[in-house]
């Protein structure tokens, strides 16, 4: 008996824009056996022309190809617009922002969202293994296309709401955006005495890691959890930026609220 193979079909994939998230769901898309970019598009062609060889570009919409997903990886601000002028309709078109509503895709289209949690820096190396791609439709037969979209480039992925999706984007601005600014006052603050930034990183790893076995509030040490005044009054004495010094506070109160100092 002859057994023919039967061939899972490629997702082919069109992706607007030209930013960090962009080329680098680009990257992952273009290293998958499930999925194929077939078109890139970017309204500043010179943005994309590094990967002319790799993919079709073009920064005219109305030369844009069929697909089974259009990724919108632009500016949150540009989402509603762009979508209201792709010249077709009852299309897959998703975007991949964090805090703009699945609505303001326009109505012609099949929605969805497909928001990687993660932050995209250009020039560093991103494991979309690591890569948790939260998922929204509108219409219930689209979500499993995203999916397995979002398996395709190694990442696990979760179906949320649009209500879970902003408090998770707001979320990460605290323990990514924020926090990444503190590494920057902490690495100021070092510089002011020639002490090596460096030296902090193993500090800063355990920190990440130890939360992945125990919760933020059982991992708090500290001289606010402790009540420690003297230290206290010791570092804000050595802070000479007000702004440091207004942030320490804060944060230290915040934290003595959390623990019942």
């Amino acid at each position: 008996m002859l057994i023919i193979p039967i061939l899972a079909l490629m997702i082919s994939v069109v992706i607007l824009g030209g930013g960090n998230v962009a080329t680098h769901l680009f990257k992952a898309l273009n290293k998958s056996k499930e999925s194929s970019v077939i078109q890139w598009y970017n309204r500043d062609l010179d943005r994309i022309k590094p990967y002319a060889n790799t993919v079709p570009i073009t920064d005219d919409l109305n030369l844009l190809v069929q697909a089974d997903v259009y990724i919108l990886a632009v500016n949150d601000d540009a989402i509603a617009k762009l979508s209201s002028e792709l010249p077709f309709e009852d299309r897959l078109v998703v975007h991949t922002s964090g805090s703009v509503s699945i609505y303001d895709l326009d109505k012609k289209h099949k929605r969805g969202v497909l928001y990687p949690l993660q932050s995209f820096s250009k020039d560093s190396k991103i494991d979309f293994a690591n890569v948790p791609i939260c998922i929204e439709t509108v219409d219930k037969k689209s979500y499993p296309l995203l999916k397995t979209l979002a398996v395709s480039m190694g990442s696990p992925t979760k179906r949320i709401n649009s209500d879970q999706r902003k408090v998770l984007h707001l979320a990460a601005v605290f323990v990514n955006n924020f926090t990444n600014q503190l590494y920057r006052i902490g690495h100021e603050i070092t510089e002011s005495e020639g002490a090596e930034f460096d030296l902090l990183k193993p500090l800063i790893l355990e920190t990440a890691k130890k939360i992945q076995d125990i919760s933020p509030f059982q991992a708090q040490t500290g001289p606010a959890k402790r009540n420690d005044k003297k230290t206290i009054k010791k570092h804000l004495k050595i802070l000479e930026n007000k702004q440091h010094q207004d942030i320490y506070e804060l944060l230290t109160q915040s934290i003595q609220n959390t623990h019942g100092r």
